[in-house]
């Protein structure tokens, strides 16, 4: 395919993912967060006995700081609490606190619920194939902004 139509392809993909991340933002908003903060809190409440800053980082492909700043906030709440990881004390475990979970209980499992339905609304072979081509070109992306 020529450059010309493949430029076309990425303005239309970029228009889906913003518009994904709009729904995430405009969801966030609702109750006052980020929407690096509304994935915070998604990835704690799925991590079923707490999660490290860096698997975060990693997660989310954010920096340090960024998650720091906002472990750092839930912290001031009262939302999470942080423990040392017994096998590398320079490393947090992160759990939410009572507080933290039934703050977050209003928020995720919601959130959570529409992604599902929304997949769901997909056949099943729509689904496999989604999560093949996104997987796919976003290991592409990475790949060619890491060459620039």
């Amino acid at each position: 395919m020529n450059r010309k139509n493949v430029r076309d392809y990425v303005n239309q993909y970029c228009k889906l993912r913003d518009v994904q991340y709009a729904a995430y933002t405009q969801y966030a908003r609702r109750y006052n967060l980020t929407t690096n903060e509304l994935f915070v809190l998604d990835i704690i409440w799925f991590a079923d006995d707490g999660c490290l800053q860096s698997e975060i980082c990693e997660r989310m492909s954010a920096t340090r700081q960024t998650i720091s700043a906002i472990i750092k906030k839930f912290l001031k709440l009262g939302y999470v609490s942080l423990s040392e990881c017994k096998n590398d004390r320079r490393n947090k475990i992160i759990r939410f606190t009572q507080a933290g979970s039934e703050y977050t209980k209003k928020i995720i499992p919601p959130a959570a619920a529409a992604e599902i339905d929304a997949m769901a609304e997909l056949a099943d072979g729509d689904i496999v194939e989604l999560v093949r081509i996104t997987t796919l070109f976003s290991n592409l992306m990475k790949k060619k902004f890491n060459e620039i």
